[in-house]
């Protein structure tokens, strides 16, 4: 296992993150960030506090699920765990920034912008990753990036978050399977 970031690294790449999303961003009134579930919604909310105190304007954000707009529901065998999407403000004519822990095929990503679109029509969607590992099967590219590490296809990115696991940090470990 090897450790890519670590919980210090975690605030920095997080606050960094939140500066370019307002750079980019002037219009914070239309701003809105989306995490998916799980560790994205958990991001999204550490990011939305950065910037709500920034801009000294709340950034509402939400949770989404992608369970049901994946591509691969007939290759997983069992029934998908779905979890909760909420999203409790009108996407329609909003800059949504969704929000994940990694980027890996772009494969989430595509089944996120289905299934958010299901829910109304964004002025605009981009998105921040915490960790980018490279290997995109769809072209998809983060618009913010907390890290770039690049993996071999038999490694997995690890993200553990306080909110779920007691601790903040990125790994790479060894795939197993």
């Amino acid at each position: 296992m090897t450790t890519v970031l670590n919980a210090a690294a975690i605030e920095r790449v997080l606050a960094r993150m939140a500066h370019e999303i307002l750079e980019r961003n002037e219009d914070v009134f239309r701003l809105v960030l989306i995490g998916m579930q799980t560790r994205g919604v958990f991001l999204a909310r550490r990011l939305a506090g950065r910037l709500s105190q920034a801009a000294r304007q709340t950034i509402p954000t939400g949770a989404l699920d992608i369970s049901m707009h994946r591509d691969d529901l007939d290759l997983r065998g069992a029934a998908p765990k779905v979890k909760a999407t909420d999203i409790p403000f009108p996407v329609d004519e909003k800059t949504v920034v969704l929000v994940d822990d990694v980027l890996f095929t772009g494969r989430s990503v595509r089944a996120a912008m289905d299934a958010l679109m299901d829910l109304g029509r964004p002025r605009r969607i981009q998105l921040a990753v915490l960790v980018d590992r490279g290997h995109w099967e769809l072209p998809i590219r983060a618009d913010y990036i907390g890290k770039t590490a690049p993996t071999d296809l038999d490694e997995l990115i690890k993200v553990k978050m306080t909110e779920e696991d007691g601790v903040d940090e990125v790994s790479i470990v060894k795939n197993s399977a």
